[in-house]
Parts: C-alpha cells; sequence; structure tokens
C-alpha cells in the first residue's frame, strides 16, 4: 500500500473541519481531509429528521471570520431547519474551494504516530494511507449515533429510522401509526411534524425532558437590521470569550414578581435564552426550582389532560443539567387525539415485536408501522474512540479514556503529539455557541503551528501533569454547578458502562485561559525542536 504525504490530515467536514481546512491553506500548507459523509456539513448532513433545527438563532449560528459570507447569505428564518444550514455549509465550502480537499464516504480507521519518524499515518476503510506532520480531529460532538439496544429490534418488520442517520430521500408517515422511542431534543423536534400526517403516534418516554418554546418566525429586515446594530458588541464578545454562566439578576435581588416576570418575558421571546433568567439559575438550587417550577406550571397550562400534563413534567434534575429542549408545539401536540404519550415509568419497554411495541408486564402491545428511534448519541467522545488512535509508545487513546477522558485545555492528549481536537472533551463545546467555539479553536491551532514553525519546534505535546491539572479544573468548575445532578448525556450517563465524567469545561474565561497559555510560550505543552522542520514542508503538485 502506497503512502501519500501532506502537511495535516483533518478528520470531519463540519463547520469546524471545514474552517480548519481553510485556515491550514493560508498557512500554506498541504492537507487532506476524510469523512464518512458524502458531502460537507457534519451532523447536519445525517440529522434530516422531520422538524429538525438549530436551537441557537440563525444569524448567530455562523461564521464571523468571512465578512463575505457575512454579506452574502441571508437566513429566512430565526432558527433555521437542517436543510439550510447544511445549504450554508455548502455554500461556504463551494466559496472557499473546501471540498477538493476530502475524500468523502471514506472513514477513518486508525491514526498512530510514528515516533521515529514524528508524523501520524492515517488510514482508511478504502485503502488510503496518509502520511502527516499534523492530525486534527474535527469530529464532532453529536455524531456518533446512540444504538437503541433493545431487545427484538431485528424482529420489527415495518420500518424503523434513527434521528441521527435520517434517509436523504423523502419519508412520508401519512396514514401510518408510529413510535417514537426518547423524548430527548430531536423527538421532540420529530413529534410535532410526524403528527401532522400520520394515523397515530406514540410516544416511548422514559424521562421527560424540559423544553421552552421557539417562537419561530421569517426573519425579517428589520431583524436583519438590529443584528447589524449589535453585531460588533456581540463579535467583541466572542473574541473576549466572556460566555460563561451567566444571566440577569440574582435570584434573591429580585422579588417573586420580578422572577415571574423575569420568567415570563423570556418565555414569550422563547429559546434557549430562558437559561439566562436569573444570574445564579446553573448554581443555586433555589433559583433553579423556581425557573423549572415557572415551565412546569406552563406545560399544566397548555396540556389538557391533567394525567398527561404531569407524566410530562421534569422531576428528576435541574433545567438546564441537561440540554434544555427548544420546540415548536411540543406540549401542544399531546391534546391532538392521533399522539398518545406511553410513561415508560410505569412498564418499561420489554422488546421490539414484530409488529410493534411491547412493554414489561403487560399484555398490552403497540402495533405500529414504523419506529423511530431518538436515542441520542455517544457524546463527546464516542466519535474519537471508534477510531484506533496510537500515541508514544503505541498507547491507544481508548486505553487512556478509560475512566474518562482526559485532555489539556480540550485541545491536545498528553502522549499524543501534534495530534489536535477541535471541542474536545474539556472545553466549553456543547454548552457554547458551537460555531463560535470551533472558530476559536481553529484560529488557536493555526496561531499555534505557525508558532511552531517560526521557532523551529519539530512537535508539541499536553504535558501529563498540565493536563492533570486541567482536568481537576474542569471538574472543580462543574463540582460549582448544578450540572452534575442530571445524568445527562454531559456526563455519558446515557450510555452503558461509559465512565460518568463531566466532560464540558463551564468555568468561564475559556478563551482567556488558552491566549494566555500560547501567549506564555504555550504553557503546559511539550515542546521537541528541529531547526530544519520549515524546509520539510510537503509540497503537493
Amino acid at each position: 500500500m502506497s503512502t501519500d504525504a501532506v502537511d495535516a490530515v483533518v478528520v470531519g467536514a463540519g463547520f469546524g473541519g471545514l474552517y480548519m481546512v481553510h485556515r491550514l491553506r493560508q498557512l500554506g500548507m498541504t492537507v487532506q481531509g476524510f469523512d464518512a459523509a458524502g458531502g460537507v456539513g457534519g451532523t447536519w448532513y445525517w440529522n434530516r429528521y422531520p422538524g429538525a433545527r438549530c436551537d441557537i438563532p440563525s444569524l448567530f449560528y455562523s461564521y464571523t471570520w468571512s465578512a463575505e459570507v457575512q454579506q452574502e447569505w441571508r437566513w429566512s428564518e430565526k432558527y433555521a431547519a437542517q436543510p439550510e444550514i447544511l445549504a450554508y455549509a455548502e455554500f461556504v465550502a463551494e466559496k472557499y474551494d473546501l471540498k477538493r480537499a476530502f475524500a468523502f464516504e471514506t472513514k477513518v480507521t486508525s491514526a498512530v504516530w510514528d515516533e521515529a519518524a514524528r508524523h501520524w499515518t492515517v488510514t482508511t476503510d478504502r485503502g488510503h494511507r496518509v502520511s502527516a506532520r499534523f492530525c486534527i480531529m474535527a469530529t464532532g460532538c453529536l455524531s456518533m449515533p446512540r444504538a437503541p439496544g433493545i431487545p427484538g429490534e431485528d424482529n420489527f418488520e415495518g420500518r424503523t429510522f434513527h434521528t441521527g442517520t435520517w434517509p436523504h430521500e423523502p419519508v412520508t408517515f401519512e396514514g401510518q401509526k408510529v413510535a417514537v422511542i426518547g423524548t430527548g431534543s430531536s423527538a421532540i423536534q420529530s413529534i410535532t411534524e410526524i403528527a401532522k400526517t400520520a394515523h397515530h403516534v406514540y410516544v416511548f418516554q422514559r424521562t421527560p425532558n424540559f423544553s421552552v418554546p421557539a417562537r419561530n418566525a421569517p426573519l425579517t429586515e428589520q431583524d436583519y437590521a438590529a443584528f447589524w446594530e449589535q453585531y460588533p458588541a456581540y463579535r467583541q464578545m466572542v473574541l473576549e470569550g466572556t460566555a460563561g454562566i451567566a444571566g440577569g439578576s440574582p435570584f434573591r435581588s429580585l422579588t417573586a414578581e420580578q422572577q415571574r416576570a423575569r420568567f415570563e418575558e423570556l418565555w414569550n421571546i422563547g429559546g434557549a435564552g430562558y437559561l439566562g433568567a436569573l444570574a445564579d439559575l446553573l448554581t443555586n438550587p433555589i433559583a433553579n426550582d423556581a425557573a423549572a417550577n415557572f415551565v412546569r406550571e406552563k406545560i399544566r397550562d397548555i396540556v389538557k389532560d391533567p394525567d398527561v400534563a404531569e407524566a410530562l413534567l421534569p422531576d428528576d434534575h435541574p433545567i438546564g443539567a441537561k440540554r434544555i429542549c427548544v420546540d415548536t408545539g411540543y406540549y401542544e401536540v399531546f391534546n391532538q387525539e392521533n399522539v398518545t404519550l406511553v410513561n415508560l415509568r410505569k412498564a418499561p419497554i420489554e422488546a421490539i415485536t414484530r409488529a410493534g411495541v411491547r412493554l414489561q408486564a403487560q399484555a398490552q402491545e403497540y402495533p405500529v408501522d414504523a419506529v423511530v428511534y431518538a436515542t441520542g448519541f455517544d457524546a463527546m467522545t464516542g466519535a474519537l474512540l471508534n477510531i484506533d488512535i496510537r500515541g508514544e509508545g503505541g498507547f491507544s487513546l481508548s486505553e487512556g479514556w478509560r475512566d474518562g477522558p482526559k485532555t489539556y485545555l480540550g485541545l491536545q492528549v498528553a502522549g499524543f503529539p501534534n495530534f489536535f481536537t477541535i471541542t474536545g472533551p474539556g472545553s466549553p463545546s456543547v454548552l457554547s455557541n458551537m460555531i463560535s467555539s470551533c472558530e476559536q479553536h481553529v484560529e488557536w491551532i493555526t496561531d499555534c503551528l505557525a508558532w511552531l514553525d517560526a521557532n523551529g519546534v519539530d512537535a508539541i505535546a499536553a504535558d501529563p501533569q498540565a493536563q492533570e491539572d486541567w482536568v481537576r479544573k474542569v471538574n472543580e468548575a462543574a463540582d460549582q454547578t448544578l450540572f452534575p445532578k442530571a445524568n445527562s448525556w454531559y456526563i455519558g450517563a446515557n450510555i452503558p458502562g461509559k465512565p460518568r465524567v463531566f466532560m464540558p469545561y463551564v468555568g468561564g474565561h475559556y478563551r482567556q485561559i488558552c491566549n494566555t497559555v500560547a501567549a506564555d510560550g504555550y504553557r503546559g505543552f511539550r515542546l521537541s525542536g528541529s531547526a530544519d522542520r520549515a524546509s520539510r514542508r510537503v509540497v503537493r503538485t
């Protein structure tokens, strides 16, 4: 098998991978990208289920690095649907000729560090073998769908779907009976759409989740004018990295009437900004209870059947400790005669049968024509651990992360030189605007690689002690909040056998920390020099 040589391999053609390729080219580096998908877009390539939308307003779920894209692209809605977001990714890829760098429908199977040659060897399921000085993983935090793991799945004679691997051809449920298993974000978005045409929808709920209305609407010229007026301040906020756990006033500084007015205001505005109602909403249990009880009141007001409403009330976690959902008519859909909530706390699923879904300790079986599994993802680590990644001494990443992921800044792993993770565990990632976080990591990595060459440094790797210190800081930050109080995918609780470790960084001031590390000569990293490295730059003809 022949080996191609490039300066860098980028795995993933989502928003992080696309921008990474662009910046590497600006450094004059040769790049080979890979993605298992048939095109660009990352999670938006795969998540085509009915109702799939971003839960961050479109105008902010956009790149900030390209003034041309900002001016030329026009979003149609406050919360863009999947087809429009995918079209945006394709627009950027075409504009900057980024697709040419990628081999699509190609899964990376291994990445191995060659200590003697000081490079990575990356192999794929299509026979590629590529040597690269740098290996950059832009594999995404929600890109490895979780298999349902329900007995009898293969016995079902109807159609089955997973929201994370939805077919590309149109799917209709008109006149059919449909089972939706799960009530996380993808289920909450899809149920309202499926119920518009299906004969009947059975919603199988184990754990109710908090959801707030999106208040989605077409974007107007006035919306754009307001956006551009505040854009400089927004851009400055992004550059300063001031995002963290913050919000309005603290709970105890407001009267009960003021608190309720604040909740009502944000409920009517719509979106996940509801979590910013109080400055201490995610740190103060009393403040959290007030915000959660307001949403519970809304559920009781919306859902006409009191028994169904009570079953829909989240009661096992603080609001926001699991990713809050943003919906369009989710609670209202349970007022439709063709929607039935099946409470799995009363009787869990025993098996999928040839004809439908059977519950334990009940003679009742729910016959359906189709089953939709909305069972989520092996978040943040799943895609990385699905690749055989080996660093110094042949040590595998899966072994190093056996007790939970360990990184320095979410950017590198000790023992894996010249190996970078974009929005990896230990960074704000899923608790931030992902596009902004991708941009920040790409720019930090780009600056780092330029600095390495300018200073004759051959390789960079996280120092083990710095990594341990950062992992401790991540844990300490989480322990100051209510996040660990929930069995969420933030801690891997949705995957049997996965270590229970809170993975995102929630301490705030993250960008400043990363910038300070770089300004201090990449403090916390081990550097090895090679004066002639710049002369060994790979040139592709």
